[in-house]
């Protein structure tokens, strides 16, 4: 045995041990308003921000005492400040930066642990719906802002032609569209375009008509359940897949049914996970998190359904590649990519 690496190991497994318990603080500090009373980055005592928030200045000073022990804020004299930087990320939910929402993610997947055992231990099958309910609220807020800062500026733009036909009124289709938060962005963009979303989880469709008349679009937007492979076929121009292909129990058959319900000029926007071709590419602190969560989330999703495909999160650009292939499309091609996401086109 060496000793060296098994220090290394210890203080690299403690290291995790802290990151997920800071992880809990970090929900806490959202749902308490704590990051938000702090966002104007000036140093407060545990008391001041006891007054301004409401909560028991003793457990404030433990939670603050946290955050400095693990560098998220700075300590001095008995107060403690939360620099912009860190705001960006922990309080300003308009921030392309902003975590701290969809931190709640991992909380549902120690809340789905027994389910994963049970999974692990029979098919593998855990349907999204069947997951705790801070799973549904966590995913939107863990990826809207993402699709706030990149989606209308950059990945649209980075699509053939896309961005005038939505400038002239085009039928999108935004399959597992989840609570809609991409498809409301996109219709806030392009006032001329109709945009139809469809998701097999009902309570998600409720949620989303919500966001929709929220965002002052439900006169062009719908929402509607259905599966990838049972929409109605209605010549849409173009038929996106935001953070969900992998989770399919079929992608093949969700992109062959992409292929049959698009105009013959149509295109297929498809936002994935980043990833690497090959496993020792993902070794990374971004493959790190999708592969992680890819065991309690997309993979059971995937195996819980028809022919159980399982592609996972950090599936690739060559397998995803070849699954539109064996669809019918004949062009595919990386339109852009984020250290989060890859960016692709279909094309008939």
């Amino acid at each position: 045995m060496d000793e060296g690496k098994l220090n290394d190991f210890m203080g690299k497994l403690v290291s995790d041990m802290g990151g997920a318990a800071m992880l809990a603080n970090i929900i806490l500090g959202d749902e308490l308003g704590l990051y938000r009373a702090m966002a104007d980055s000036r140093a407060i005592s545990p008391e001041e921000l006891a007054a301004k928030t409401g909560c028991n200045a003793r457990l404030l000073r433990e939670w603050l005492s946290a955050h400095a022990a693990s560098g998220y804020m700075e300590h001095s004299d008995g107060k403690f400040r939360l620099p912009e930087e860190q705001a960006l990320a922990l309080a300003i939910e308009d921030s392309p930066v902003y975590v701290a929402g969809g931190a709640v993610v991992v909380a549902a997947l120690f809340h789905d642990k027994d389910k994963l055992v049970a999974a692990m231990r029979g098919n593998g099958a855990l349907a999204w719906g069947d997951h705790h309910p801070c799973m549904f609220s966590g995913t939107e807020r863990f990826f809207r802002p993402g699709y706030r800062t990149h989606l209308v500026a950059e990945w649209l733009p980075a699509l053939d032609g896309v961005v005038d036909k939505l400038k002239a009124g085009a039928k999108v289709a935004d399959v597992g569209c989840g609570h809609g938060a991409s498809t409301v962005i996109m219709a806030q963009a392009f006032p001329a375009s109709r945009f139809v979303g469809f998701d097999y989880h009902a309570p998600s469709i409720d949620t989303a008509t919500q966001r929709a008349q929220e965002g002052q679009v439900a006169e062009r937007v719908s929402f509607a359940q259905a599966t990838a492979k049972n929409y109605p076929d209605n010549d849409f121009d173009l038929v996106c897949y935001f953070d969900c292909l992998h989770d399919m129990g079929d992608p093949v058959g969700a992109a062959r049914h992409a292929y049959q319900s698009l105009k013959p000029d149509g295109t297929v926007l498809l936002v994935e996970p980043f990833a690497n071709d090959q496993l020792d590419d993902n070794q990374t602190p971004v493959g790190r998190l999708f592969y992680a969560a890819s065991t309690f989330i997309c993979t059971p999703n995937s195996l819980s359904q028809d022919v159980g495909l399982g592609l996972g999160a950090q599936a690739g650009e060559a397998r995803l590649r070849q699954v539109f292939s064996e669809a019918g499309f004949s062009r595919f091609r990386r339109a852009a990519e984020t250290p989060f996401n890859l960016i692709l086109e279909a094309r008939k």
